[in-house]
């Protein structure tokens, strides 16, 4: 490889990547490139393959677009949807993964399959390399594959490990994982990754496949599990995010308590099922973390309409990719959301920043000013700023104001509004205190609730906020607002929630 090659003379180029035009494929294939491999891409997909080739990304992935640039202006990156081009690489990179089917079972014979099509191509001497998560024993299924062509070719097992986002920081920062049957495969999938990371750990081909699977599984139950913290919380008026910050300051063994949030994407879900699958559907624990995670946009929509009449109501959902800072919408949760709301909500509006695949989506400031009511679904760090006079529900804590279910700001001075007309609340005054009403009081029964000495199950702040439609109030020497015009007789609201 130029710099660093291990290319046989037998061979064009150093490596191709099967699948390379993705957010895995590509990012690696690009790597290599820029480390001075002789790298060929092969995918069918013509969009991506003319993109690479102009040097720029299909997709967003921070710190790429300068490697790719430099990787095909040099050379020594090539895309094509040919597949004969597998032919003239000594690495062949498997970025194919095993999918789930709608009955949430794994298809073990995807990547066989798949690599049929390569198959005329492959030729003694080549080392085929499987990259994506996989059901455990397609390695060995892929061995029996090759072996059935006649061809002497090695496979090893080598599971991608990078996040969507930090691929170029993580294929050189972390140990890569290979694996191989024979001592020889074993060597030579050392030596090619050996150009990304000096890390190399090394692993039997079934001890990989389920290294692989339990990395993702455990973070998907992780996820599970400060959710379900989260409703708890939320459902006795507390503020999570309070909570877990408390309690993970400076309490090293609770430093990787994740917040609460969506848990999507085209991994950790479906490797969840796939473990499950291979254990004959004893795992219990994956899955209720699956129903805890896909359930948490009907959670969420639930308390909202405990609160809301949202058959009257446009809500406008903020991000709809998977994950923040990423254009990637496969598998996300804020398309769950969208769903559950179209059947419950008279209207639902959606943006994001990163997303240009859905042409639904509509600019954020249309869906700001249009929509009685906000969620927060994706973690943009460009949300961070946004100031909402209406209400938004913010599981992320992007905001900085809490998890709690519905916190929104009211400027001192500003009118009190209300979320079903966008109309400003009426106030009855007493002798010892005031309330604001909704001046839609046929349509709607909020009420303002002054925090005191308690927090306020409704704001996802410790700052002084009013509850429902109201602005500012002055407290009853009970706490509360009165009624009418005079000191309230009747018990004080309860929350829905």
């Amino acid at each position: 490889m130029a710099a660093a090659s291990a290319a046989s003379s037998e061979f064009q180029r150093d490596l191709v990547v099967i699948g390379g035009g993705g957010h895995v494929g590509l990012p690696l294939a690009i790597a290599f490139a820029d480390r001075g491999a002789q790298v060929a891409i092969y995918d069918v997909s013509e969009s991506a393959v003319e993109s690479v080739n102009a040097g720029r990304l299909p997709f967003d992935e921070p710190g790429a677009e300068p490697v790719i640039e430099r990787a095909v202006s040099s050379g020594r990156l090539h895309a094509t949807t040919d597949p004969a081009v597998v032919g003239t690489a000594e690495h062949v990179i498997v970025v194919i993964g095993t999918p789930v089917d709608e009955h949430l079972n794994p298809d073990p014979t995807a990547i066989p399959r798949a690599l049929s099509a390569c198959a005329p191509y492959l030729r003694d001497g080549q080392m085929l390399v499987l990259r994506s998560t996989v059901f455990p024993g397609v390695t060995a299924l892929v061995e029996k594959m090759i072996a059935g062509l006649g061809v002497q070719i090695e496979v090893a097992f080598c599971p991608e490990r990078i996040a969507e986002g930090k691929a170029m920081t993580e294929l050189f920062e972390l140990p890569q994982i290979v694996s191989a049957r024979s001592p020889r495969g074993l060597e030579r999938a050392s030596k090619l990754f050996s150009l990304l990371t000096d890390r190399i750990v090394e692993l039997t081909p079934e001890e990989a496949e389920l290294a692989k699977l339990f990395t993702n599984v455990w973070r998907y139950i992780k996820f599970a599990a400060a959710n379900q913290f989260y409703m708890m919380a939320n459902d006795r008026g507390l503020d999570f995010e309070r909570i877990r910050q408390g309690l993970t300051q400076d309490y090293p063994r609770a430093a990787d308590m994740p917040g609460a949030g969506f848990a999507a994407g085209p991994c950790l879900f479906k490797d969840t099922m796939q473990l499950a699958a291979f254990n004959n559907n004893n795992f219990t624990l994956g899955h209720t973390a699956m129903t805890i995670n896909e359930g948490l946009p009907l959670y969420l929509v639930h308390r909202l309409e405990q609160k809301f009449d949202l058959s009257s109501m446009t809500v406008g959902i903020l991000g709809m990719a998977f994950k923040g800072e990423s254009d990637d919408i496969r598998s996300s949760l804020s398309y769950k959301l969208k769903r559950v709301l179209e059947f419950k909500a008279d209207a639902v509006l959606c943006t994001d920043p990163y997303v240009t695949v859905d042409p639904s989506l509509l600019p954020q400031e249309e869906v700001i000013a249009r929509s009685d009511l906000l969620i927060i679904a994706t973690p943009h760090k460009n949300y961070r700023d946004l100031v909402l006079d209406k209400p938004v529900a913010d599981l992320w804590n992007v905001l900085g104001r809490g998890v709690r279910i519905l916190c929104r700001v009211t400027r001192p001075g500003s009118p009190s509004w209300c979320p079903r007309t966008t109309r400003a609340t009426t106030s009855s005054r007493s002798s010892t205190g005031s309330s604001s009403r909704c001046a839609c009081s046929a349509r709607c029964s909020s009420w303002s609730t002054p925090r005191t000495t308690a927090p306020s199950p409704w704001w996802g702040s410790t700052r002084t906020r009013n509850r429902g439609c109201a602005a500012s109030s002055t407290p009853t020497a009970a706490g509360r607002p009165t009624r009418s015009g005079s000191a309230s007789t009747r018990p004080p609201r309860r929350s829905p929630w």
